[in-house]
């Protein structure tokens, strides 16, 4: 996110987020000290809960979400190529 705003303020219910775990999610809760909640839009789990302070959760895009379902298990392979987790 760019400027002032914080996540928390930025990601509101409704909002499409991606979690740690690189699921696609609606955002259902937003707490004040960062804790996020959402619906797995790949296989509908719930909840599945992120800190927006340390688990880099990035908002998307239906269009996103759309690519992403195509392939998960190669868009979860890239994530983790592009972060550096696969060392």
């Amino acid at each position: 996110m760019e400027g002032d705003e914080s996540f928390a303020e930025a990601l509101r219910p409704g909002m499409i987020y991606e979690d740690c775990s690189f699921h696609p999610c609606l955002c259902t809760n937003v707490e004040p000290d960062g804790e996020v909640n959402g619906i797995s839009l790949i296989d509908g789990s719930a909840p599945r809960g992120c800190d927006l302070h340390h688990c880099g959760v990035e908002v998307l895009t239906v269009a996103d979400v759309l690519e992403i379902r195509r392939d998960f298990d190669a868009y979860v392979a890239r994530r983790v190529s592009e972060l550096g987790l696969d060392r």
